[in-house]
């Protein structure tokens, strides 16, 4: 992982940490390919998880010790998921890392499960908002006082101007729980409206990520992510899915393709069958 604050705690005493691979300004180079050399020796493989709105640098650096290591056991995967969405994607991995998957399941297995993560936020202002598709019409609205907008950034692109009559954007189909983290905004909606309308079987509050004003363009926001917090339901729905050995690096995979050297799957019928849905009725267990 890339930023301390995107390791959330773990749901279990399994599941594992995860460790940070630290930007240029935090650590040298030399430091760099030592550390990640440490990883390979100690785990076999890595999978580095990483925000598309991370910094250029970092994220060059990250690629700079792969080549250095010329190692193909170094998966690096860009996710195009807010912080909080990216945090508890991560989480899901760490799960599933002690389960009986290959490293390359786990690896394209974060294209997957991020299908099942509604991640969005509430936010006073959606001037500076450019993740996802805003109108000038509620651009303009945003300047009026005391605007507020209930934004869905994933699975599906959603913006609800809120009111006394608004509808919550649409969520989960399936049972979850809720990740919340508050900012600078003083507002309960999303416990007491969102999660009620999402039924939510249990709501999580965590630490705001230092990158998520920036992502979502206000530090005045609550931002939201619900996700599968079972592993046997993760792990049934991994399962379901067809392996393929990529014909490029030889990693096993999911998917149409591969998480350690991003080639795609090859000819439409070696594809998998199964496409990793969710079994009719399948809910989270109650929090506890």
């Amino acid at each position: 992982m890339t930023s301390a604050d995107l390791v959330l705690p773990p749901t279990d005493q399994q599941t594992p940490t995860a460790a940070l691979l630290q930007s240029p300004e935090a650590q040298g180079l030399e430091q760099a390919v030592g550390d990640m050399h440490l990883l390979l020796e100690q785990h076999g493989h890595v999978v580095a998880v990483y925000p598309s709105g991370i910094g250029p640098a970092h994220e060059r650096r990250m690629h700079t010790v792969r080549s250095m290591l010329e190692s193909d056991r170094i998966a690096l995967l860009k996710v195009d998921l807010p912080p909080l969405g990216v945090a508890v994607l991560v989480r899901q991995l760490r799960q599933l890392s002690i389960c009986d998957f290959s490293p390359g399941v786990v690896a394209s297995a974060a294209r997957l499960l991020a299908h099942y993560i509604h991640a969005g936020a509430q936010l006073n202002s959606v001037a500076r908002l450019d993740r996802v598709p805003v109108s000038l019409r509620t651009h303009a609205k945003s300047w009026v006082p005391g605007s507020q907008f209930a934004v869905l950034a994933a699975p599906k692109p959603q913006l609800v101007k809120l009111g006394p009559a608004a509808e919550p954007p649409a969520g989960p189909s399936f049972g979850t729980h809720l990740a919340v983290a508050k900012g600078q905004l003083a507002s309960d909606w999303v416990q007491q409206t969102l999660a009620p309308a999402w039924q939510v079987q249990a709501i999580t509050e965590c630490p705001l990520p230092s990158a998520s004003p920036r992502w979502w363009g206000t530090g005045k926001l609550v931002e939201f992510a619900s996700y599968l917090p079972d592993i046997s339901v993760i792990y049934q729905l991994v399962s379901s899915v067809r392996r393929e050995s990529c014909h490029w690096c030889g990693m096993e995979l999911i998917g149409d393709r591969c998480g350690f050297c991003s080639a795609p799957l090859g000819p439409p019928e070696n594809r998998m069958r199964a496409t990793g849905v969710l079994p009719q009725g399948t809910a989270a267990p109650p929090g506890t």
